[in-house]
């Protein structure tokens, strides 16, 4: 199934604002940019929307942030804030880690490895690996799964 970049966000944002998720534009984005990539965004937020926990306090501890395995779909834009607010931080009991990455390449942030259960965020970014991909999305569409899509919407 082939859709527009926005059109893919757009009616993405309106499916996680009735959810009343937090940050809805923000996960939205991520998830076009992770798909655009070639990861698989929507199959992550799928899962992730099927998780009893979706929400939890971040607080920093001696060790850093404890996600408490609720996905990072819904908690990487929070992340990225705290990381804003006081500087490198490492994440423990991560889920979908790579919905960070689209967060740490726009804000010009360098990050661990987002497929590894556990990776600091911190650090200088110097280029942006992804333009290429993500200029052929917006001028082409992205190619999605349509069942995944259907069940996202439903």
């Amino acid at each position: 199934m082939k859709l527009t970049l926005q059109t893919f966000q757009d009616e993405l944002v309106s499916r996680l604002k009735q959810s009343g998720l937090h940050d809805a534009d923000d996960i939205a984005w991520a998830c076009g940019w992770l798909e655009a990539c070639g990861y698989p965004g929507l199959a992550m937020l799928v899962e992730a929307l099927e998780d009893e926990a979706q929400d939890i306090e971040l607080e920093r501890d001696a060790l850093g942030l404890d996600l408490q395995g609720v996905s990072c779909a819904f908690l990487a834009p929070r992340i990225i804030r705290e990381f804003e607010r006081a500087g490198r931080v490492f994440l423990r009991n991560v889920r979908h880690g790579l919905y960070v990455l689209p967060f740490a390449v726009r804000n010009n942030i360098g990050i661990g490895c987002p497929v590894d259960p556990a990776f600091a965020v911190g650090g200088e970014r110097t280029k942006n690996p992804y333009f290429e991909k993500l200029s052929v999305a917006q001028s082409s569409g992205l190619e999605i799964d349509g069942a995944l899509w259907h069940r996202i919407l439903t």
